[in-house]
């Protein structure tokens, strides 16, 4: 990769952003200080001692933007609490320190940085806001919801401080459980509440948009201009509270980044759920329920190595697949951002190949398609053939990016019939990896000599803001894409008016014309008279690079 062996890509940076980087100072934030759709009129808070409504909290001054860490938003959710929709947090007298990240919620470790050992908290549902020194008097409220495959992650994976700096915006962050713990469904949990079973984790980030409409006022933020966004499961997240009868009036805006729309059924999830009580050893117990609050969350979290469990359609919070209520125009309707990266099944190949030391064969090739396309699986290896490839792994990173692509677009086709949709693909193939792959790839030559294929799965983020504490070194025309697309999502939280001066027009996505914003770096000489810039545009040409034609020719 280029950020790695600068084989590949564009070697721009200088020898200064290079000594920046070295010293962990981000060439973005100095860019970044001044926006066209900068705030004048300031309405920051003129103290970090903010009251909410369970009581007093003292933030940290930053430069640039002040920062609350920590807050609760509900009750610790361990023991008697476990799996029960969101409690009230309790009040507390006095002043609360605000200046420290809650833990992050129970899940097993995983290769993200922060996440090498088992982490056993549930007392985690705290979030955190997030205010630029310079806010408009009622500041656009954006809310980050993190993805991590209903599994892992925390808000504070996310440091938005470029994004408030530059747009004026208020932003939150969240934790809220993941796991088992978020996504049980068992008839025992139905009979408990009706808010729904499977979907604790979605319920979590409800009652934190609740938070946020009875306190962010107090933050200089407007309670009537929240924008919910999220990446992977945070955008099936979003998506699913489009679909939500409860989640109605929570939010004015919803930014689907690499995700999609769907549940599992409901008998899913209580197939899943029973699988998983087994697992446990609490199947034979005269009390089932009783039996699974009672077990340590390390022993929860070792069941779940073995019977995992996905959110599921349940109860009147989340009663249809969220894909129906898109396709009959029954759900929230609100302006809707969407997209993908450029090659988001990259990642997966090496995650469930090489970096366990066993890349695909040819035979494995074969097993994979038949596994994912079923009666159309004789199609797709001949659409696909492995000649046409160096390697198996390349020729099913292909297969599933189009294939994924596929649904993307019509889901874009789809939103665009009821709302407001502005699509978009993160087309920057050169850029550095984000955190995980980027620090694997140090260590090791395969993991930097895999092709990847393009822009993988979480590339974008660091785009926006850092993500897992890592400042990637990205080069001048990056830094200007980075500046363009902070720019952009500023302004669609601000109002979902996406155009203004110094940016490509971004039009309004239509089933007719299928045209998206197409996100990418230019490629300017490092010694030449050109300024660093931004390459996006407007194209048509998403449906001819993913060979949307036979995909969407294929028999269901």
């Amino acid at each position: 990769m280029r950020a790695i062996t600068a084989l590949r890509g564009r070697v721009r940076a200088t020898l200064a952003t290079v000594s920046l980087l070295g010293l962990g100072i981000t060439p973005v934030v100095a860019q970044a200080a001044q926006s066209d759709d900068a705030p004048t009129q300031s309405a920051h808070p003129v103290s970090t001692l903010v009251q909410t409504t369970n009581g007093k909290v003292k933030g940290a001054h930053r430069t640039g933007y002040d920062e609350w860490l920590g807050i609760p938003y509900a009750a610790d959710a361990s023991g008697a609490g476990r799996w029960k929709p969101p409690q009230p947090a309790a009040r507390w007298s006095g002043v609360r320190d605000a200046t420290s990240f809650s833990d992050r919620c129970a899940q097993n470790s995983g290769w993200d940085p922060g996440y090498e050992k088992t982490i056993t908290s549930e007392d985690c549902l705290a979030l955190n806001v997030y205010v630029p020194d310079r806010a408009r008097a009622n500041a656009p409220v954006l809310v980050w919801i993190h993805g991590g495959g209903f599994t892992g992650g925390a808000g504070q994976d996310t440091d938005p401080r470029r994004f408030v700096e530059q747009t004026g915006a208020v932003v939150v962050t969240v934790n809220y459980r993941v796991g088992v713990l978020g996504t049980l469904n068992l008839p025992q949990l139905r009979a408990e509440s009706k808010d729904g079973p499977g979907n604790y984790g979605l319920l979590d980030q409800q009652a934190a948009l609740r938070w946020v409409h009875g306190n962010i006022a107090r933050f200089g933020g407007d309670p009537r201009n929240v924008t919910i966004a999220g990446q992977s499961a945070g955008a099936g997240s979003v998506c699913d509270h489009l679909a939500s009868p409860t989640a109605k009036g929570l939010f004015a805006r919803a930014g689907i980044m690499s995700g999609g729309c769907n549940l599992q059924s409901a008998a899913s999830g209580q197939a899943q759920s029973e699988a998983f009580v087994k697992a446990v050893g609490c199947d034979a117990a005269s009390e089932v329920v009783a039996c699974l609050r009672a077990k340590p969350a390390a022993d929860l979290l070792a069941a779940q190595k073995k019977a995992g469990v996905s959110p599921s359609v349940g109860g009147s919070a989340f009663p249809v697949n969220p894909g129906t209520a898109v396709q009959t125009g029954r759900f929230n309707r609100v302006p809707v951002m969407l997209g993908q990266t450029n090659s988001e099944r990259g990642l997966f190949t090496f995650q469930n190949y090489d970096y366990l030391g066993t890349p695909m064969t040819a035979a494995g090739y074969e097993t994979a398609v038949r596994s994912a396309y079923g009666a159309n699986a004789d199609k797709v290896l001949a659409e696909y053939p492995l000649s046409a490839y160096d390697t198996p792994g390349e020729a099913f990173t292909a297969a599933q990016n189009d294939s994924t692509s596929s649904t993307r677009q019509q889901l874009m086709a789809t939103l665009s019939k009821w709302v407001p949709t502005y699509a978009y693909e993160f087309a920057e193939s050169d850029t550095p990896h984000f955190t995980s792959i980027f620090l694997i790839q140090q260590k090791s030559e395969s993991a930097r000599n895999f092709p990847f294929g393009g822009a993988i799965h979480v590339d974008d983020l660091g785009y926006l803001w850092d993500y897992l504490g890592q400042t990637l070194p990205y080069d001048d025309d990056q830094l200007e894409l980075s500046r363009q697309m902070i720019t952009y999502w500023g302004r669609f939280a601000a109002d979902a008016d996406l155009n203004g001066p110094r940016t490509p027009a971004w039009p309004k996505y239509s089933a007719k014309t299928q045209e998206l914003m197409s996100l990418v770096a230019c490629d300017t000489a490092p010694a030449g008279s050109e300024p660093p810039a931004a390459c996006s545009k407007a194209t048509r040409d998403f449906r001819a690079e993913h060979n949307l034609d036979f995909w969407q020719g294929l028999s269901s």
